[in-house]
């Protein structure tokens, strides 16, 4: 299991270090300098929005069709066809109260012409996160790569070719239409990849097969929807609470936009390790050496890349935008600093759900949600974006800290003291390097010394254990 976890996680790197960076920084970045904090703002509430209840297209099928199918490859076919007609009713539903809600908030008329393709944009990418579901649970995880990154390379085509080619007016419309058409292909290259795997199923619709379906995904549901509701709801939170609510959700969004490259990183290793750990549980295999390993690489780097952006953060910042640079820096910084907690949740909340260890999960993530609409009920009115980032990182510590502590008390795994040395001695080590080449240096030597004995230190305290790495892969290749 390790070696196939390390070497399609070395492929699964790859792919998004080639994609996703300039899609995120090239395009999403671009979108922003050009439409404005405001309008940027608007739409990156209602992309939040949208996922507060995405939840709904999915119930929890997709963890549930990858751990099942991990461990009975040969029920894939069986389910699909009757997936994919129950999964037009939950589209329905979904859609209706997400506009309620969008209702509610009082949104104006041009919210509601975004947030409708917004909304068919998300029945897209959960249809494609439920094929590729299969892909992952079958192990298929090379075909489950390229899949990961073909509607952002296709973004960067079509709206690249809007953006730097065509002199036609680039509104953030614009930049919704073309998420829509790359969802779009990618949806039928991914319908027709799992057809040819498989076979074409016979599409029905089955009421007491999707009530049945339900009630076993109803608690891998309820995590979820209780997960997006702490983590994406403090953009919907800025645009209502704050007078000057699109704007602070645009300094958010800028803020906000390199953690969340960061974390598809991250989600790369829980993508992995959520069928891999299903496998090892179902059979009975010790999870601790694999555990060990992602731990160290997840949360080593984390540390790692949130000091270096923190010590580093209004050169990145004014490298990544044109506008507003320093408004974004405060919340900048608790963001990346909440990639390192984020990180814990990656590796053992991934670990805690293909235990089944939901019922813990969804009563933690109960108390994330009061902690969470608490602290910003209070923060986004005064601090505004950075309040929200605050909250984020409180929020996203008290989670890190329950799952930590659950994982050692339901697997048994005492703490040792070499570890926790280890990692002490680490982080003093990086505080130690950016202090030293924080004067005197110009910006590129600096950031040249810094990232290359960061990667000295990882493989220094074996974060990253350079012979255990080269053992698997050359079991891989004999």
């Amino acid at each position: 299991m390790q070696k196939k976890f390390i070497s399609n996680l070395i492929l699964l790197v790859i792919l998004n270090l080639i994609v996703k960076p300039i899609s995120i920084f090239g395009i999403d970045a671009t979108v922003q300098n050009r439409v404005g904090a405001a309008d940027y703002g608007l739409y990156f509430s209602l992309l939040n929005l949208t996922f507060l209840f995405n939840i709904i297209l999915d119930l929890g099928i997709n963890n549930f069709t990858t751990k099942n199918i991990a461990q009975y490859p040969h029920i894939v076919k069986r389910y699909i066809g009757k997936l994919l007609s129950f999964r037009l009713v939950l589209f329905v539903v979904y859609t209706f109260i997400t506009l309620i809600l969008a209702a509610f908030l009082d949104h104006s008329e041009r919210a509601f012409n975004i947030l409708y393709l917004l909304i068919f944009n998300q029945f897209l990418v959960v249809l494609i996160a439920y094929f590729r579901s299969h892909f992952a649970g079958l192990l298929m995880f090379k075909t489950d790569a390229f899949i990961s990154v073909l509607d952002r390379f296709l973004l960067i085509f079509i709206c690249g070719y809007l953006l730097f080619f065509s002199t036609s007016d680039f509104s953030i419309e614009t930049f919704v239409w073309t998420q829509t058409i790359a969802y779009f292909i990618t949806f039928l290259i991914t319908l027709s990849w799992l057809f040819l795997k498989i076979g074409i199923p016979k599409i029905s619709f089955h009421w007491i097969f999707s009530i049945a379906i339900i009630k076993k995904s109803l608690p891998f549901a309820l995590l979820v929807l209780l997960m997006m509701i702490y983590t994406r709801s403090d953009t919907v939170l800025l645009e209502r609470l704050h007078p000057n609510g699109n704007f602070e959700a645009g300094i958010y969004a800028q803020g906000f936009r390199l953690l969340d490259a960061f974390f598809i990183f991250g989600m790369l290793f829980a993508t992995l390790l959520f069928p891999l750990f299903s496998r090892q549980l179902k059979d009975k295999e010790s999870i601790f050496p694999l555990l060990k390993m992602s731990s160290n690489l997840l949360i080593g780097g984390a540390i790692f890349i949130s000091m270096f952006c923190v010590f580093n953060a209004s050169f990145i910042v004014n490298s990544i935008y044109i506008h507003n640079t320093e408004l974004s820096i405060p919340s900048f910084n608790w963001l990346m600093l909440t990639f390192i907690w984020m990180c814990f949740s990656l590796i053992f909340g991934t670990l805690l759900t293909a235990n089944g260890s939901l019922k813990m999960l969804n009563q933690m993530s109960f108390v994330a949600i009061l902690l969470n609409l608490t602290l910003n009920s209070f923060l986004i009115p005064s601090l505004g974006a950075e309040g929200a980032a605050i909250t984020a990182f409180s929020t996203q510590l008290f989670v890190a800290i329950v799952q930590l502590i659950s994982v050692f008390k339901i697997f048994k795994i005492s703490i040792h003291f070499k570890q926790v040395v280890k990692y002490l001695f680490f982080i003093l080590s990086l505080l130690g390097l950016f202090i030293l080449t924080s004067d005197n240096l110009s910006e590129t030597s600096k950031i040249i010394i810094q990232l290359f004995t960061g990667v000295i230190l990882l493989f220094l305290f074996k974060l990253i254990d350079l012979k255990g790495l080269i053992s698997l892969l050359r079991e891989k290749t004999n």
